[in-house]
C-alpha cells in the first residue's frame, strides 16, 4: 500500500491575516500600559458618573459637576492620608517589633516562630512602604496618574454624549448595541468598585472598633489588613484575622476566644448583611473565579494584575453574556 501525502494549502490572504494579526498582537503588547491606564480610567468614570449625573438634575453644569466630586475625593484621600499614615508606620512598626512577645507566650516553638517572623513579619513590616510602592507601581510615575485622571475626567464630561459619537461611526441598530454594552458595564464595573470601597470601608471600621472594645494593640493596621483583604473571597477574612488572634491568644486565652469570636461575627454581618445590600447592583462573580483570577493577575503583574483581575473579569463576563445574547 502506498502512503499517500495530503497537502496542506495556505492561501495568501490566510498568511496576510495572520501576519496583520500578530502585528497588530505586538501593537497591543507595546501599548499595554497604555490600554491598562484607560481601563483604570473606564472604573473610575463608571464609579463617579452617577453622582456627577445626580448633580446634574440640580442644573449643575457637568463640566462643575466633575470637578466637584473630584475636589472632594481628593479631600477625603487626603483627609485620610494625613490622619492614618503617621499612626499606621507607627503602630505597624510595634506590631513587627512586639509580635515574637506575643509567640513566646503561646509557647510556639523558636524554629516555628523563627519561620513565621521571617516569612510573616517581613511583609506586615514593610506594609506602609509597599502601599507607597504599590501605588506607585499602578501608574509608573506621577504622568501616568495625571494621565489616568485626565481620561476619567473627558470620559465624565462626555459620557453623555456617547450617543452622539457612536452615531458617527455606527448604523442605529449597532449604535444601540453599543450603548447597551457601555450601560451594562458602567453598572456592574461602578457597582462593583464602589461596593468593594465600601465593604472595605466597613469591615475596616467594624474591626477597629472591635479591636479597641477588646483592648487588642495595633487596631489600625489590623484593621487596614482586614480591610484589603477583604477583596479576597472566602479566605481573605480568615487570613487578616490570623494576627489579631494570636496577639489575642498571646495576651489571654479569654482574650483569644473573644477575638475569634469577633472575626467569626464581622464575617457573617458581611455575608448575611453587607454583601448582599451593597453588591445588589454588581455583577456576581463566582468565589472560586475570583480566586483564580486574582492569582493569575498577581501572577501576571503582581498588585496591579490582583487589582484589576476582577474588573477584567467582571467586563468579559458582561461582554460574553452580551455577545451570546445577540446571537441567540
Amino acid at each position: 500500500m502506498e502512503n499517500k501525502v495530503q497537502k496542506v494549502e495556505i492561501s495568501h490572504k490566510t498568511i496576510i491575516f495572520t501576519f496583520f494579526f500578530l502585528l497588530f498582537m505586538l501593537f497591543l503588547y507595546s501599548i499595554l500600559d497604555v490600554i491598562l491606564q484607560f481601563f483604570v480610567s473606564l472604573i473610575i468614570m463608571a464609579s463617579f458618573n452617577p453622582i456627577v449625573t445626580r448633580l446634574g438634575r440640580y442644573r449643575i453644569p457637568r463640566a462643575v459637576a466633575v470637578i466637584f466630586v473630584y475636589l472632594i475625593f481628593f479631600l477625603i484621600l487626603g483627609i485620610a492620608v494625613y490622619a492614618l499614615i503617621p499612626a499606621l508606620i507607627e503602630q505597624t512598626t510595634s506590631f513587627v517589633a512586639n509580635l515574637p512577645i506575643y509567640l513566646d507566650n503561646l509557647g510556639i516553638p523558636t524554629v516555628v516562630r523563627e519561620k513565621v517572623l521571617s516569612e510573616f513579619l517581613v511583609q506586615i513590616g514593610g506594609l506602609p512602604s509597599q502601599i507607597a510602592k504599590t501605588t506607585i507601581s499602578i501608574f509608573s510615575n506621577v504622568l501616568g496618574v495625571i494621565t489616568v485622571l485626565i481620561f476619567a475626567f473627558y470620559l465624565l464630561i462626555y459620557r453623555n454624549k456617547f450617543d452622539d459619537i457612536l452615531t458617527n461611526f455606527l448604523s442605529d441598530e449597532k449604535r444601540r448595541e453599543v450603548r447597551r454594552v457601555i450601560d451594562r458595564l458602567e453598572t456592574q464595573l461602578g457597582g462593583w468598585a464602589r461596593g468593594e470601597l465600601l465593604l472595605m470601608f466597613l469591615i475596616g471600621v467594624l474591626t477597629y472598633t472591635g479591636l479597641l472594645l477588646l483592648g487588642i494593640p495595633f487596631a489600625l493596621p489590623l484593621a487596614i489588613l482586614a480591610g484589603m483583604f477583604e477583596i479576597i473571597p472566602i479566605i481573605g477574612p480568615a487570613i487578616s484575622a490570623l494576627p489579631a488572634i494570636i496577639i489575642g491568644f498571646g495576651i489571654s486565652p479569654v482574650t483569644g476566644i473573644a477575638m475569634a469570636s469577633l472575626a467569626f461575627l464581622i464575617q457573617q454581618v458581611e455575608n448575611y448583611v453587607f454583601v448582599p445590600k451593597i453588591m445588589q447592583r454588581s455583577v456576581g462573580v463566582n468565589p472560586i473565579v475570583t480566586l483564580l483570577a486574582l492569582t493569575i493577575g498577581f501572577k501576571l503583574s503582581g498588585i496591579v494584575g490582583v487589582l484589576i483581575s476582577v474588573p477584567v473579569v467582571i467586563t468579559a463576563q458582561v461582554l460574553v453574556k452580551e455577545f451570546l445574547t445577540s446571537k441567540a
